[in-house]
């Protein structure tokens, strides 16, 4: 089985907007099921198109399972089967020899900037970039699929 361990941190803005950063890859991305026990995700990036299902979040990890599928399919279930759909720039940015995803969010969840690890471990040791402060990863609100049904802007 496929089991991803993820930490999500907030990221400090202006920091950020100083850092050098790699050219983005474009997402967007719409939820089929936003059910917690099981979503099930379209996403389509610059070049690509995937289909992922992922477990209930227990902590730190959940069953994911992402399935390659042709570009034009995925936007096409995008625009016919989902509602609200994110769209974000996803930059790659290595840190002490550990890829982070750093994820912009765009439309109704502008202004929101977040910074995800995938580990091999709960307890894998990893050191957190000067650019993220706050660890959101037990906050439900920053899910992907919880921002597609209520975005960041509507917070306020």
């Amino acid at each position: 089985m496929a089991v991803e361990i993820e930490r999500k941190f907030l990221v400090k803005h202006e920091l950020w907007h100083e850092l050098d950063k790699p050219i983005p890859n474009f997402l967007k991305q719409g939820y089929l099921s936003t059910d917690p026990e099981k979503t099930l995700r379209v996403r389509a990036t610059d070049d690509k198109g995937f289909i992922t299902i992922k477990g209930k979040t227990q902590g730190m990890r959940r069953l994911e399972f992402e399935y390659e599928i042709p570009k034009d399919e995925a936007l096409a279930l995008l625009d016919n089967f989902t509602e609200q759909n994110i769209e974000k720039y996803r930059y790659l940015i290595t840190y002490k020899e550990k890829t982070w995803e750093i994820d912009v969010f765009q439309g109704a969840n502008e202004g929101l900037i977040v910074a995800e690890i995938e580990l091999s471990s709960e307890t894998e040791a990893f050191d957190i970039p000067i650019w993220a402060y706050m660890e959101v990863t037990d906050d439900p609100r920053y899910y992907n699929s919880r921002l597609s049904i209520k975005p960041y802007s509507s917070w306020q």
